[in-house]
Parts: structure tokens; sequence; C-alpha cells
């Protein structure tokens, strides 16, 4: 029996290879292993060197029965004793509101615990509650918390000093450790590691549904999801999660208002279209490489059509194809940071966020988080291989229903991201298939204010935006603070879309 499976498998390869190779740029089917796991490890790499993290372990699985296991408990923390003396914000003290990190158990998993870190509002804990996803897909929102929207920066001696445009100012903030394996999150049985987007809602589902059980004065808030880049998988799975869950009365219901992709991948089919397009607009290839990605786009095109139908190798292969479309670009740019194409990186290294690596292994941190002796995987290469077949799946299209049912959905980009661009972003949202898809096609383009001062571009039509950040690279929070905090708090207040909304709010940010 085993031998007949092994040939079927053999056989669906070879059949979604035939259908392909017609269309597929030939020096890739030239490649002996296609399917490998070499092209996934290799962008996983890339990845981590070009932000100087250097985790010492792959991911998080610890022996089963390990005493070194940390305690399920979530401890209030207090970080006092290394706030630095950059604190110029003049804001509340440590200790005037809560810190919480601590550990969730996910009861449908074999033996998963799902680490956070949670910042009551600096204004009123009756604001919104905001979860905050990092991408990767693999890297810990300990990244966005430490460099673009947390309460804190870290200074070079590794103290910590109040980021004035923190996002806990206008909500009650929680960065998650996910896929399960990635930063403090760990399991005991390989099972848990994920590999679609099935999963990955589920556990966050789960988590929320534990979070708000023991925080049950936060649970009656609005809700809002964000975050960035492969977080534009995560966050319209889990906003079609926590809506199904609620339809369906399944637990704690969760106050659902909103969910907010930056710089995301979304729908890969158009946004690997979109490469060849922002390279040329942006003057960073010819007219005959342009003409040249087109041609191999036609294969990338029709493999992840295929990926969105049948799944499994067909995924893998488009994975490797289209990856191939990205990879000749910056062959032609090598050297520029392709998180901001207006920057330069020095050999692999385009940011550096190793500070928070070093801050978050500390021994007097460690103990302060009461991880025990877990110890902090920035980003994993095994969850970013895991989730492989994931990668060229549409989830646009769980998208629809929510905005037909209010939820609002705000897509944001900054103007010089390559990976992730907002041309390919503006090109899913435009495209997306709901009742409102021609009157927001139809709408004007209108500027968003920031002090009086334009800080991007905005369309608008129900509850869809989308907005386009000037003078920010994939990172928009980290580039443009202030204008990232203003976009997120005139959008809960559902204010985003008026014209006068963003200038009228910039005097509340000021308190």
């Amino acid at each position: 029996m085993e031998a007949k499976t092994f040939y079927l498998h053999v056989l669906l390869f070879l059949f979604i290879f035939s259908q392909f190779s017609l269309s597929a740029p030939k020096r890739l089917l030239r490649k002996p292993s296609v399917l490998s796991s070499s092209a996934s490890l290799s962008n996983a790499e890339r990845l981590i060197k070009s932000f100087n993290l250097m985790p010492q372990h792959d991911v998080n699985v610890i022996a089963k029965g390990s005493l070194d296991a940390p305690r399920l408990v979530e401890n209030q923390f207090d970080f006092s004793e290394i706030m630095g003396a950059g604190n110029t914000s003049k804001g509340p003290s440590v200790q005037e509101f809560g810190h919480y990190a601590g550990y969730y158990s996910l009861p449908h998993s074999k033996s998963a615990k799902m680490f956070y870190f949670f910042f009551e509002s600096r204004n009123n804990n009756t604001d919104p509650v905001v979860i905050w996803l990092s991408g990767g897909p693999g890297c810990s929102s300990s990244l966005a918390m430490f460099y673009e929207n947390g309460p804190f920066k870290i200074s070079d001696d590794l103290s910590l000093s109040w980021n004035d445009f923190g996002w806990d100012k206008v909500s009650n903030l929680i960065y998650v450790d996910q896929p399960i394996g990635t930063g403090f999150s760990y399991t005991s049985d390989d099972s848990d590691i994920r590999h679609d987007e099935t999963g990955v809602s589920n556990d966050l589902y789960d988590f929320l549904q534990a979070f708000f059980k023991a925080h049950p004065k936060f649970a009656k808030n609005d809700f809002f999801i964000t975050g960035e880049s492969y977080a534009g998988h995560y966050i319209p799975a889990l906003a079609s999660r926590v809506h199904s869950g609620n339809k369906k009365n399944e637990g704690i219901p969760i106050n659902l208002k909103g969910f907010a992709i930056g710089n995301g991948l979304t729908n890969p089919e158009i946004q690997y279209g979109a490469y060849g397009d922002y390279a040329l607009e942006m003057k960073l290839i010819s007219e005959s490489d342009h003409e040249s990605l087109k041609k191999d786009y036609v294969g990338c095109q029709n493999i992840t059509k295929q990926c969105n139908v049948d799944g499994g190798d067909a995924c893998q292969l488009a994975y490797v194809v289209c990856s191939d479309i990205f990879n000749q670009i910056m062959d032609k740019i090598d050297g520029k940071n392709y998180y901001d194409v207006r920057k330069e990186c020095v050999g692999s290294l385009c940011y550096d966020f190793s500070k928070m690596e070093k801050f978050l292994n500390q021994d007097n941190v460690l103990k302060a988080l009461g991880v025990g002796d877990i110890k902090f995987v920035s980003c994993s290469t095994t969850v970013y291989e895991a989730m492989m077949d994931d990668w060229m799946v549409n989830l646009e299209v769980k998208i629809p229903a929510l905005v037909e049912d209010g939820i609002s959905a705000l897509v944001y980009a900054g103007e010089y991201d390559l990976i992730c661009n907002w041309l390919g972003n503006s090109r899913w949202v435009e495209q997306m298939n709901w009742s409102g898809q021609k009157d927001f096609g139809s709408a004007k383009t209108v500027p968003f204010l920031v002090e009086g001062k334009e800080a991007g571009l905005m369309k608008n039509h129900g509850s869809l935006t989308f907005l386009k950040v000037h003078d920010a690279g994939h990172l928009v929070p980290m580039d443009q603070p202030k204008a990232a905090l203003q976009m997120l708090q005139t959008w809960m207040q559902g204010k985003l879309a008026t014209p006068n909304g963003a200038e009228s709010s910039s005097m509340i940010l000021n308190v």
C-alpha cells in the first residue's frame, strides 16, 4: 500500500510538472531539485541576515517532559530598572499602567504554548484592543514591538526609553509570538508546527479566547487585528476565524471592528505580477528586463492558479517559480535594500535589529518575563520552511465577506518597499470581488494629512480603505511613526476616510 501511495504522488507531480512546463521559464525546469527545501531555506536565511539576527536555535521545540519548560502563568513584569535616561515623553511611569507577559496553552494542539506581551493603553483602558502580528513567516512580533510601534525603544547600551509614537498611546496592545516555535512560543511536539492558515488562525483564536478569559474587562472593547508582511496571510485568516466564531457563538464574543494589513502578501498571483511593473516604475530595471519578466510571469501565474485549486506540490512549485521573478530583480539591483529601495544594504545587512536579540536573551530579562530556559528565536527557519505550501495561497478571498458585514479593512503600504510593494497591494484591492468594487474603483484618491501636510494618498468606499504612505518602506511604523499612529487612531475612530478626519485627529495625539 505504501509503494502504491508513493507512485501516486510521483504521477501527480509529473502531471503537474507537464501541465506547467509549456510556460515555465526554461532555466527553472533544468534545475533538478525544484521542489527541494533549498529555495525556502536560502530565502529564510537571507531574511534573518538582512536584519542582523543570529537566533541560537532554529525553532523552539523542547523535549517532552523537559524540566526547563516555563510555568504557564502570566507575569506582570517591571522594566523600570532598565529604562534609560532617554525618556523625554514625560509620560506615565512603567508602574502606572499594566505590562504583562506570559503563556497560554492552546487546547487544540498537542503541547503548544503561545507567548505574548500585553500593554494597557497609556490613555484609557477602554481604548480598543489591538493585536499585532509580524510576518516572516516565522519572525517574532517583538521586532515590531521594539523597532516600530511598541511602547519602548532599545538604546545602544540595551536600556529602554519611551517611544513617543507607540500604539499603546491609543490602544491596549498585544504582541504575539506566532506561529508556534517563533520567539518564546514553544512546543514539545513537532506536529504543532503549522503549515497553513487553518492551523495558524485556530491557534490565534484559541489564544484570544484564553486572553479575554483572563482579562474579562477588555472583552467588550473594540478589537482590531493589525500586522505587516506575511501577516497579509495571517490577518484575513484570523479575522475570518474570529467572525465565524462570533456567528457560531463559539465562546467569548470578540468585538471585531476591523483589520489592517501593512505592506502585506495577500494575493500572490496579482502581487507577483506587479514586481516587474514596480521595478520599472522605480527605474530599478530596464525595459528589456521588464519584457523578460512579463514572459516569466505567465508561468508564475499559471502555476499559482493551479496551487489555489489543487494545493500541495503545485504550491511548492509556484513558490519556487514565482520567487525567481523577485530574484531576477535582486540580481539587477545588487546592494539595494528590497524593504526600502532608497537605501543600500552593506553585504547581507539591511537593518540591524540585533539589540532586540541581545536584550531579550539577558538573564535578568528572561527572569522578568518568566520564560525559564527558553531562548528567544527571533526568526525561525523551521517555521518559514513549514509554511511553504501556504505562501502562494490567495487570502484575499476571505476579505469580501468581512467587509460586506461592515468590518473595516485598511490596506496600507509604504511607497518605497519592493518586496510587498504598494502597486501590487493596490491592484489586488482594486480587483477584489465584492459589492462595492465598482464604487471603490471610481472613488477619488485624496490626501492623508498629518499636521496639515500630505503624508500619503488614500481611497475609500464603505468598509474598505487603501492608503499609500509617503516616505516609507516596508516598515511603515518605523519609517513614519507619527503618521502610522495617526493612521491607526483615525481609522479606529472611523474617521480616516473623511476629508478632514486625519487632520482633525492630530490634536488628540499630542495629549
